[in-house]
């Protein structure tokens, strides 16, 4: 008799040239990641070879009941992790039967953006640090704490290793490693400061890709912690009091600011992103602002303020860069909720095609 895994790790390239497409699509709530399979005749190497599918979009709040279909269009391909073998992840975005985007479909003006030959011929690059917290299933409780209590102050936690300080490791280690089978440019993993929390890096990645890498990094997760019985939270804040929130660090530079004299744009672009502070912080993720508070490593929420090796500013720029008279800088105000499609894309607007008046 067949175990069920045995079952789950069927290698089906040994009876079948088909394959398994898990087509991937952002929910209603702009957070919620959604999916569902498909068979395909044989192996599939681009995007443009896949057909465009559909699903019930009034029961993921993108919809009406009444008229309730909304078609998904591939994007971007990665290797599964989970069926392996030809198997594939399907990033994908969301239209009307009419071919319009719907309101939650963030990529479509983010593509827009980047495919601007303004923005496209800097080739920005982008590295999202992306924390996260790991809940007790039932009591959505991080993962390490006693129940209904708290853990010693903190202060060990951060980069930590042993029983008592470093709570997940093994959903961490497992994720790290399926992003990388996946073909996603993870560049790596940290404890955080607060017992529970984790960071993991994707990039660099070059204009629309970082939000295609980080959306499928963070289903790959989503996926990982459904099969250990823990609880992904992204909430900036998800704990109150003396305890660090968690954010999406965005790491940004152009091909000028990569060059000799490139500090100089650096400097410039800053100097655009503060002008524009409300317009972002406004599109950085929700309930930010328990985040931004000017303690545990932020600037307040309603304060811009950049700074070489300041980790209690808006924007960071790295003690290398300044040095170098070149490189990239750091905005350190996106949530970790927020959409990787905005707010890299709007960090390109700003920076590459807003005009002062």
């Amino acid at each position: 008799m067949a175990l069920l895994t045995d079952l789950i790790n069927l290698n089906l390239s040994d009876c079948t040239e088909k394959i398994i497409a898990e087509y991937i699509w952002v929910g209603g709530s702009g957070m919620d990641i959604r999916s569902k399979a498909r068979t395909l005749s044989g192996p599939v190497t681009d995007p443009s070879q896949l057909p465009k599918w559909n699903y019930d979009g009034s029961s993921t709040g993108q919809a009406p009941g009444q008229d309730s279909e909304v078609i998904i269009y591939p994007q971007a391909i990665y290797k599964d992790p989970f069926r392996r073998g030809n198997n594939i992840l399907v990033m994908c975005d969301c239209y009307t039967p009419q071919g319009e985007p719907i309101p939650t479909n963030k990529r479509y003006n983010a593509a827009k953006i980047f495919s601007n030959p303004a923005v496209d011929a800097e080739v920005p690059w982008f590295g999202i640090e992306q924390e996260y917290t790991l809940l007790q299933k039932d009591v959505k409780w991080p993962i390490g704490w006693p129940i209904g209590g708290f853990p010693g102050p903190q202060g060990p936690y951060y980069c930590s290793a042993g029983a008592d300080k470093a709570f997940g490791r093994d959903i961490v280690d497992a994720h790290y490693k399926a992003c990388l089978y996946a073909g996603i440019n993870i560049s790596g993993i940290n404890g955080e400061v607060m017992p529970g929390q984790w960071e993991f890096q994707v990039g660099p990645c070059v204009g629309i890709s970082a939000g295609d890498q980080l959306w499928v990094a963070r289903y790959i997760l989503e996926r990982i912690t459904e099969i250990a019985g823990v609880v992904l939270s992204l909430d900036p804040k998800p704990i109150q009091g003396d305890w660090n929130g968690a954010g999406a660090h965005t790491n940004y530079s152009t091909k000028s600011m990569r060059s000799d004299g490139g500090y100089e744009v650096i400097k410039e672009a800053i100097g655009k992103l503060g002008l524009r502070h409300k317009d972002h912080i406004a599109a950085y993720g929700e309930g930010n602002e328990r985040r931004l508070t000017g303690r545990h490593e932020t600037a307040d929420i309603n304060t811009f303020v950049w700074g070489v090796a300041n980790r209690g500013a808006s924007i960071r720029v790295g003690r290398d860069t300044e040095k170098s008279g070149k490189g990239y800088f750091e905005d350190r105000r996106p949530a970790s909720n927020m959409d990787p499609y905005v707010v890299t894309s709007m960090i390109a607007e700003t920076t590459l095609l807003w005009k002062p008046t």
